[in-house]
């Protein structure tokens, strides 16, 4: 069941929980994925980045993510991750998309509201929802870099006339998470979280949620965090089972005996993070 942004974020708001948002490249992932939802009856967002449209192509993204929300009942949202380009945000709009997310976040405030509110202006005339970014979260996201010196948490009252000028869906924000593999752990602001969430109407998003300690994201929930993204622990689950299944076949060259593995690894993964934002029996007709 394909549904808006807005529609499973106000679920998850009205029930206290989170949905997870997880980034899918190929059929592997969206079929592993979509098997941890049906089995534990969650409901998910399903997002691209830029850098995995450029790979596998929007058309058999949009296709093979279709296709997953008409075989599963469970509801399922298509979402762009970091939308950076307005050409691309409107290609992922017209092809179907749910939802998608205008990054802006790397100019200034004034800019940031301008560029978001054209993209809510267009997405909401065809019922499509928007996620935007207010600070900086840190890390690399496909081509979005931001170093350790250009971080920038997101102030509160700027968050509260962010949402108020742009009309925005949800709210992605930098509170100490990063994208990417973390070097240490990370060191989540909840105060800033919870004064954030009282002064917006909106759900929050956390973003580089890969590698956070389930008790950090567990308190990060309680206070108003309503989608979690999720990529780098997918892609490492991929890599070690993809790894081990070749050491232990060497002369194996059959992909789908490859990708099995791979595919039920990730599938356990999105399960574990599953039952951590509390999303599990939480899907609706």
């Amino acid at each position: 069941m394909l549904v808006t942004g807005k529609q499973i974020l106000q679920h998850a708001d009205e029930n206290g929980y989170a949905v997870g948002a997880f980034n899918v490249n190929n059929m592997e992932i969206i079929q592993a994925i979509a098997a941890a939802a049906d089995e534990l009856r969650a409901p998910i967002i399903l997002q691209a980045s830029q850098g995995a449209i450029k790979y596998a192509g929007i058309e058999y993204i949009t296709a093979l993510v279709k296709t997953t929300a008409e075989k599963i009942d469970v509801p399922i949202t298509l979402h762009l991750d970091h939308g950076t380009d307005f050409n691309e945000i409107i290609q992922c709009i017209r092809n179907g998309f749910t939802s998608v997310m205008i990054d802006a976040s790397k100019y200034d405030l004034e800019e940031n509201i301008r560029r978001t509110k054209e993209i809510v202006r267009i997405a909401h005339s065809v019922g499509v929802s928007v996620e935007a970014e207010l600070g900086k979260i840190g890390g690399t996201e496909d081509q979005v870099v931001v170093s350790d010196a250009e971080v920038a948490y997101t102030d509160p009252e700027e968050a509260r006339i962010f949402v108020e000028e742009t009309g925005v869906d949800s709210l992605a924000v930098a509170v100490g998470t990063a994208h990417g593999v973390y070097k240490g752990e990370p060191k989540v602001d909840f105060d800033r979280i919870r004064e954030i969430d009282s002064v917006v109407s909106v759900p929050l998003v956390l973003h580089g949620s890969s590698g956070v300690p389930y008790s950090t994201l567990e308190k990060a929930i309680s206070l108003g965090i309503r989608k979690v993204n999720i990529d780098t622990d997918i892609r490492a689950s991929f890599a070690r089972a993809v790894g081990d299944f070749i050491r232990e076949n060497p002369d194996e060259i059959d992909p789908r005996k490859i990708l099995k593995p791979a595919r039920s690894a990730m599938s356990e993964t999105v399960k574990e993070k599953i039952r951590v934002f509390g999303s599990d029996g939480k899907a609706w007709k």
